[in-house]
């Protein structure tokens, strides 16, 4: 869709001046393939405003290769965008938790990221400009097409990770990287209790930076095809001779085998339809508490971490149909955890059990500045209608 036709359409729903408030329009639902739709709270009452189906040849605007950068549209799925700049020896790296078919405006306005952000960083490290659509119906633009660019206030990192509540993004340009001459993925068996804790500051110490470390609990290691032991999935590269050396280092830390480079693909797909998703996070070097109680709850939830961020994310795989008691009590499990706790995924009568994300005075008057009318994304963030 047109930054024209987004514009137009948001600007049907936009307050007449005098008038208190839009009781004949509906709020607006933002849509990119629609993959992750139970992410976030529900939006009620709302008419669907997709950005997808951009086609194919037009959905990439610019692509600056001896720059390492590139500009889409935001219906461009991540797996065009792969194909785009693979043919250069290029990538975006952006791993979000999903399909590949998601969106790079989706990913952008969640903020979603993945175990590449162990060395590359979240979206508001890898997106350079923005352009979005305001509740108000303008279309704003900001940061630029390169890499060094700064002028003004930071609307773009912003945008990112507000949940369509501020604005439409229909344009995005990104920073890319140059692909590892070598790319490899090993397994190492976890040590058991206390043992755990020094072993991850051996790991945090090591001289160099891997592309990915994620812990993965004993139910995600099976359900990968990867043993039945709690494991460390590490992913490495650079030149033949810097992952050489790389594997030499990480031998002396245990027991490692190869893992299929397929393995983090099949890890951001993991999630079964109607899960309940949540993370945890703490310092890192707190890591091992909230490991230790998390990732063994007894139950056949789904856990990862990823070691240098100190994040835990728990996947509830019962099924929607499973009865409300067992999902009661894995809320509560993460709710009185020791770290702080965001609920991605839920089903949609679960969502009354949470507090609201947002609803401070700061979060309401930036989202009053944006979209003082609430028309787009309403109640996704558990803010105030």
């Amino acid at each position: 869709m047109s930054t024209a036709a987004v514009q137009e359409r948001v600007r049907k729903h936009v307050v007449p001046a005098g008038f208190e408030c839009a009781t004949a329009a509906a709020p607006l639902r933002i849509v990119g393939s629609g993959t992750w739709l139970d992410a976030g709270r529900p939006v009620h009452d709302a008419e669907t405003l997709s950005v997808a189906g951009d086609d194919a040849d037009d959905a990439i605007v610019e692509y600056v290769a001896s720059d390492l950068t590139l500009t889409a549209r935001a219906g461009a799925t991540l797996a065009s965008i792969a194909r785009v700049t693979g043919a250069e020896g290029q990538w975006l790296a952006l791993d979000p938790f999903g399909s590949a078919g998601g969106t790079l405006g989706a990913t952008i306005a969640t903020g979603s990221t993945g175990p590449l952000a162990h060395a590359f960083g979240t979206p508001r490290d890898n997106v350079l400009g923005l352009e979005a659509v305001t509740g108000t119906g303008e279309i704003v633009r900001a940061g630029g097409r390169v890499v060094k660019n700064v002028a003004g206030f930071d609307l773009t990192r912003l945008f990112t990770g507000a949940w369509g509540t501020l604005a439409v993004i229909t344009e995005a340009t990104v920073r890319l990287r140059a692909r590892p001459e070598r790319d490899e993925t090993i397994a190492l068996a976890l040590p058991s209790g206390d043992a755990l804790d020094a072993w991850l500051a051996k790991l945090r110490a090591l001289p160099f930076s891997p592309l990915a470390l994620e812990l993965l609990n004993a139910a995600l290691a099976t359900a990968l095809g990867l043993g039945d032991r709690p494991i460390l999935l590490a992913r490495l590269g650079g030149n033949d001779d810097s992952v050489r050396e790389q594997l030499r280092v990480f031998s002396v830390l245990g027991e490692m085998h190869p893992a299929p480079h397929a393995t983090w693909r099949s890890l951001a797909e993991i999630e079964p339809a109607g899960a309940a998703v949540a993370r945890v996070s703490a310092p890192p070097s707190r890591l091992h508490a909230l490991w230790a109680r998390l990732a063994n709850g007894g139950d056949s939830s789904l856990v990862h971490a990823a070691v240098e961020r100190g994040i835990v994310r728990c996947i509830h795989s019962a099924s929607v149909d499973d009865s409300a008691v067992s999902i009661a009590q894995w809320l509560e499990r993460i709710a009185h955890t020791d770290g702080t706790h965001i609920f991605e995924r839920l089903p949609a009568r679960e969502w009354s059990r949470v507090p609201a994300r947002v609803n401070d005075p700061l979060s309401r008057a930036v989202r009053g500045a944006f979209d003082p009318h609430r028309i787009l994304n309403r109640g996704i963030l558990g803010d105030v209608a």
